[in-house]
């Protein structure tokens, strides 16, 4: 009877981590098929992105950890249109985003904030407008913001300034104004990685100029 006991109490506790990943794979599945559905994607490099396979890590493009998560989104130069959408901030163990030199329009989801274990967010050569998310400044593991050659506005969110981890910045080639920030890891940041932004007026003077003066 115990032994019956013991077999059942295994037996169930393996069915809930069971549906534990697999709950947890369809979620992340779910995701990024979101992200499928908003982009044209005429070279194919999606058609293994399946939404009924038990999780993602099959799929091309996709990297995976031990535990089945998603941990790398690799896009990059893949001829891809359309948007990103809000669900991308549900891949809670993603730690690279790569999705540069396509043609993806429209903003970049506040809900991107969400990723606390993002390391890189590579969007650059792309066509995307609004503005930086100040939500970003959430990214508390980031090292790689590159964001150059869209048609981002408005200001540099000051946010940014208190991710310690944060080394290389790019927001070249777009429409952002105001100025720029030097305080936090924006002290080691080239200045030429902020050209061509021809509303930016430089870095400002701590204290003395408010830096979104005539800045929306």
């Amino acid at each position: 009877m115990g032994g019956g006991t013991s077999f059942l109490f295994w037996f169930l506790s393996m069915t809930a981590a069971i549906i534990v990943v697999v709950v947890s794979g369809n979620s992340e599945g779910d995701a990024l098929y979101a992200l499928r559905r908003s982009l044209s994607d005429p070279d194919n490099d999606l058609e293994s992105w399946d939404p009924n396979l038990v999780n993602p890590c099959t799929w091309f493009h996709i990297t995976c950890n031990r535990d089945n998560s998603v941990t790398r989104v690799d896009l990059g130069n893949s001829n891809l249109s359309g948007h990103l959408v809000p669900d991308l901030g549900k891949l809670e163990h993603l730690q690279y985003l790569e999705l540069y030199k396509n043609n993806i329009q429209g903003t970049i989801p506040r809900e991107l904030g969400n990723l606390k274990n993002l390391i890189s967010l590579d969007l650059y050569n792309n066509n995307i407008s609004g503005t930086i998310p100040p939500e970003l400044g959430k990214l508390k593991s980031l090292v790689f913001l590159r964001l150059n050659n869209n048609h981002l506005t408005g200001p540099i969110p000051r946010e940014l300034s208190n991710i310690s981890s944060l080394k290389v910045v790019d927001l070249s080639n777009n429409n952002l104004c105001g100025t720029i920030p030097t305080s936090g890891p924006f002290e080691h940041i080239p200045l030429e990685n902020f050209e061509n932004n021809p509303q930016l007026e430089g870095p400002e003077l701590l204290g003395l100029v408010n830096y979104d003066t005539n800045c929306h």
